[in-house]
């Protein structure tokens, strides 16, 4: 664009300049060599056109009336001006002075002599005016001046449509851009609802069955702490009401976590308030004492061997998902093997991050069932949940039949650009 600008603009420059040349002294003379020198620089205003396409139209309309240049230079910033500007009048303006600034320059050079005129080219006789042999016009001077006129009329409309056009493309665009941001939005509410109804069909589940399956087992509970309370007074008797009294308090949690869970499911924008780690669901002394003594009291044989440093330091989404690794692993072991002692291994420290072991044996022959089992349990979500901050979550039998559970967590999640 830039160098056919520049073509045009010295075309018609050296054929101006052509009656000057006899007269070295003339001060036009001295105009047309810096008309020359200066079509190299003015259609680099053209790279501008994107970011200021208003003032470089106007600018380059300036420099085509007062320079004895070829109108097409006004002409590319005209089409760059409608390009990238909508306004009615401001279009309107533009392809006005475009016209008026077009014609005078096609007729000023028209007008010129006939030896000095590009467009008085065009109607001589061919292999005349060249090698010292006279121009001889085929046509006579108004031929030339309305012809000259009619093309400057049609190189306004070739640029003004060129404009329009490249401006359509870009609405359309634009249009097309919001229809497919519409669509996708619409999609994506469409997915939401789905999944908010499979949410509320499982809440509505989750609540007639294990929400009344965890009231009844409250129930029960209660009943038969009354029950043995009744019995007569001995060490067998005072061990059978505390584990009734744990029973059901274990189960009460429980319901009040599945009633949780479930709200969570009906309400999924309050979700992640909920799943916001807290002193209860995340690695602190407290909870961990907590839930140690919480199940060493429901009858299991725990093994600890704790060494945590600096907790007050580890990040809060590792916390809570070191927490649950714990939780988990315990509760795989309570849950497949209650009679089996079980070896808990937790350390954590900035240096190497956060480390959690778990591991119980487990009888021989139910080893293949046990597994087939575990496939299925919360060990394939802990093992995503580990993955997602760039940890590792190995777990499965040895060759000694005992079940093991091994989680390694970074101190800080990694910064995803």
């Amino acid at each position: 664009m830039i160098f056919t600008a520049v073509f045009c603009c010295l075309a018609q420059c050296s054929f101006t300049a052509q009656q000057y040349v006899a007269e070295p002294q003339n001060g036009m003379y001295m105009w047309m060599i810096v008309s020359t020198l200066l079509a190299f620089v003015f259609p680099f205003l053209l790279i501008a056109r994107s970011h200021h396409p208003e003032p470089v139209f106007w600018a380059c309309g300036a420099i085509v009336l007062a320079f004895p240049y070829d109108p097409m230079l006004v002409l590319m910033s005209l089409t760059a001006l409608l390009a990238r500007r909508s306004d009615v009048r401001r279009t309107a303006r533009a392809v006005a002075a475009t016209t008026v600034i077009a014609v005078w320059a096609q007729l000023r050079d028209a007008l010129n002599p006939a030896d000095a005129s590009l467009w008085h080219m065009f109607f001589a006789k061919p292999h005349t005016g060249q090698n010292g042999v006279p121009l001889v016009m085929l046509t006579g001077e108004t031929p030339v001046v309305l012809t000259a006129a009619a093309v400057a009329l049609v190189e306004v409309i070739i640029a003004t449509l060129v404009g329009l056009h490249i401006r359509s493309k870009a609405n359309l665009q634009t249009v097309k851009a919001r229809a497919d941001a519409a669509a996708s939005h619409a999609a994506t509410l469409q997915s939401d609802l789905n999944n908010q109804q499979l949410a509320d069909a499982i809440a509505a589940e989750a609540h007639d069955t294990l929400a009344h399956s965890l009231s009844l087992l409250a129930l029960n509970a209660s009943a038969l702490q009354a029950e043995a309370s009744k019995l007569e007074p001995s060490a067998h008797t005072q061990a059978l009401v505390h584990q009734s009294e744990d029973i059901r308090r274990q189960a009460a949690g429980a319901l009040d976590e599945a009633h949780a869970i479930i709200d969570m499911l009906r309400h999924p924008q309050q979700a992640w308030e909920q799943l916001i780690p807290s002193d209860d669901t995340a690695l602190t002394r407290d909870s961990l004492d907590a839930l140690i003594s919480e199940t060493r009291n429901a009858g299991m044989q725990l093994n600890t061997w704790i060494d945590i440093q600096q907790l007050s330091d580890l990040d809060d989404g590792i916390s809570k998902i070191a927490y649950r690794a714990i939780q988990e692993g315990l509760t795989n072991a309570r849950r497949h093997a209650p009679d089996a002692p079980v070896s808990l291994e937790a350390t954590a420290d900035p240096a190497h991050g956060v480390h959690v072991h778990v591991s119980n044996p487990v009888p021989i022959v139910s080893a293949a069932s046990q597994e087939r089992d575990r496939s299925h349990n919360g060990l394939t979500g802990l093992t995503a949940r580990v993955s997602a901050v760039q940890g590792a979550c190995h777990y499965g039998f040895d060759e000694r039949h005992n079940f093991r559970l091994d989680v390694r967590l970074p101190w800080t999640q990694a910064k995803h650009r």
